[in-house]
């Protein structure tokens, strides 16, 4: 049985088609694949340190417990106080009582309400210790007491 001209030309389309086809799926899964892995990873990532935004909440929680402390010993009122712009320098881990932990440094503005004028400070220094939580939902301010018999971490919710 012999094939005409016209007959292989169409098979031999019919197949280039069908072999293009299977080409252009291929490409489409490898994309998508990356496309996900991607995803996958910058979702994980963005959770193993701490955001800018668990950053400044630590830094306000920290400095209103001392403007607290001031403000008792003092025997004023306590001013209402605003972090306004936070710029991380430095993020190391460590480990706070077996659990996932960072030195956070850099430098914050604040500003200060106090009864009868605002004050603005730029470019404070600080540096906090946040703990992330097994279940990894949650952050902690931890703050390190000193003891007799040495050191001791505290921690608390930054919310």
């Amino acid at each position: 049985m012999s094939l005409s001209r016209f007959q292989a030309d169409r098979i031999a389309d019919t197949l280039r088609v069908g072999f293009e086809e299977t080409n252009v799926r291929r490409s489409i899964q490898i994309i998508l694949a990356v496309i996900l892995a991607s995803l996958i990873t910058a979702c994980s990532a963005s959770n193993l340190t701490p955001s800018t935004q668990i950053v400044r909440r630590a830094i306000a929680l920290q400095a209103t417990q001392t403007q607290q402390e001031l403000s008792q010993q003092l025997r004023l009122e306590s001013p209402s106080l605003k972090v306004n712009r936070v710029k991380v320098t430095s993020q190391k881990p460590l480990t706070i009582q077996d659990l996932r932990a960072y030195r956070v440094q850099g430098n914050y503005d604040y500003t200060l309400k106090l009864s009868k004028r605002t004050v603005t400070q730029k470019d404070n220094p600080f540096e906090v210790y946040l703990q992330r939580q097994t279940e990894g939902k949650t952050w902690r301010l931890a703050q390190q007491q000193r003891e007799e018999n040495g050191s001791n971490w505290v921690t608390q919710l930054v919310e």
